[in-house]
């Protein structure tokens, strides 16, 4: 397990060098660094559509496990239209906080806590649901409720206000 362990700590901070291209610091909240990505256009539309910036802005710590745009594009046909519609502004309130987690999440951490818990770890989000995270030799992988999964990217994208890991995916809430 600590070969494992090493392994996924160095892929992730491969991955970490190349967030420094959207991270410029930690003088950003989570928001102002999505908001410098070029990868979060979708994501950050929906905060705003979600009335999420000034709660996302405060002071923390989050743990945000943000979605990449082509993961958006992965949904079903409409329905990032749908959730962007005023009368669904609670269903996509729901949906963005089912990627955040009070408190601030290291990688390192994470994998630890992954691994004392045997190989699982059940994380209670914001939204009141429960993600998990797995971790194997290619990296952490998290999934939702409904049976998603959604594999970091990047990790440890460090703000002022908590820490970003890049996913591939939408998680959804049940």
């Amino acid at each position: 397990m600590k070969l494992l362990k090493s392994l996924t700590i160095a892929a992730f901070a491969v991955t970490t060098l190349a967030a420094s291209a959207f991270a410029a610091g930690h003088t950003k909240t989570v928001v102002e660094t999505a908001i410098a990505s070029p990868d979060h256009k979708t994501l950050v539309a929906a905060v705003k559509a979600a009335g999420l910036v000034e709660t996302l802005s405060g002071d923390g710590p989050f743990t945000v496990f943000a979605p990449i745009d082509a993961g958006f594009a992965e949904l079903p046909a409409g329905t990032v239209e749908t959730l962007l519609k005023p009368e669904n502004k609670a269903m996509l309130q729901k949906v963005l906080t089912a990627h955040v987690v009070a408190g601030k999440i290291m990688a390192g951490d994470l994998i630890s806590k992954i691994e004392k818990h045997g190989g699982y770890l059940n994380i209670k989000t914001v939204s009141g649901d429960v993600i998990t995270a797995r971790v194997d030799s290619k990296g952490v992988y998290i999934f939702d409720e409904s049976g998603g999964v959604s594999r970091v990217t990047t990790a440890d994208v460090e703000s002022s206000n908590g820490v970003i890991h890049v996913v591939d995916d939408v998680l959804v809430p049940k």
